[in-house]
């Protein structure tokens, strides 16, 4: 077997890596939620949006940052395990929030704000688990609030290019806030919701996560949309952030090895098969 797979000016992957790294690109790269979730309801969720409520998007922007809140005070208090050997149960977690998906389906947009922070909160548990099987340590803070900068991974804009663009620009955008955040809770021990470093990444995670959710909302308004259909948007909504989360945390992985800068120039050169 060869031992150079990948030269991106004189720098060189393990066979191993290159793989791992082809697999996050095809992760990352893959069909935003609202192109899934069309295919689950054979209908485009636009169909949705002009249904819900006319207060909707306030209802919605609550709800997000009331969810990433929650999810913040786990992420800073209660993930603190070890770099772990082995495959991620992320079954489990799909259950939980189809579960709560159905109960939101059945009582509907006045769900909301209750469904979305317990959801996110499992979700969190989901990607924790993930990162730790990478072989990150969730006693850093830093791993801690990368684990919260998943949710900002999910949703694309209208502005943005191409996947591998979107991601490495929203890594840039949060870099600064994530490390700021960071800083201030290995510097002040105790979390403080109100700091300006994390109210600042609460708002830039929000503002990407919102259009995910926003889509969510928006499938589970269509008239043929049930208990039951609203579980299985949940679970893809679960899934969708899980590989998000798998891709991100092996990019992570390969960085600590290679650097940032060598990671990105191979991932760019790295071609995935159309469709």
């Amino acid at each position: 077997m060869t031992e150079v797979v990948a030269p991106i000016k004189n720098v060189t992957l393990e066979p191993r890596d290159y793989a791992d790294l082809s697999y996050a690109k095809s992760l990352l790269e893959n069909p935003g939620f609202a192109v899934r979730v069309a295919s689950l309801l054979g209908a485009p969720i636009e169909k949705g949006f002009k249904l819900l409520p006319g207060n909707w998007s306030k209802t919605v922007h609550g709800a997000v940052h009331r969810a990433l809140r929650a999810a913040l005070r786990v992420a800073l208090t209660s993930l603190r395990s070890k770099p772990r050997a082995g495959r991620a149960s992320i079954g489990f977690h799909r259950v939980v929030t189809g579960l709560s998906g159905g109960i939101g389906g059945a009582f509907g947009f006045a769900a909301l704000p209750v469904e979305l922070p317990f959801s996110t909160t499992v979700m969190l548990r989901s990607i924790a688990d993930i990162a730790r099987h990478e072989g990150h340590d969730l006693r850093d803070p830093e791993t801690r609030l990368a684990c919260l900068e998943v949710f900002a991974l999910g949703g694309r804009s209208h502005s943005d290019d191409a996947a591998e663009n979107a991601y490495w620009a929203m890594r840039v955008v949060l870099s600064q806030a994530v490390s700021e955040a960071a800083a201030h809770v290995t510097q002040r021990g105790m979390l403080q919701e109100t700091a300006p470093a994390l109210v600042r990444l609460i708002s830039l995670i929000g503002a990407r996560f919102g259009v995910v959710v926003s889509e969510q909302i928006a499938a589970k308004a269509v008239p043929v949309i049930g208990a039951a259909a609203g579980s299985a948007i949940n679970v893809l909504f679960t899934s969708h952030f899980q590989a998000m989360a798998r891709g991100h945390f092996i990019v992570r992985r390969l960085e600590k090895t290679y650097g940032p800068n060598i990671v990105r120039e191979v991932y760019a050169q790295i071609a995935l098969p159309p469709g």
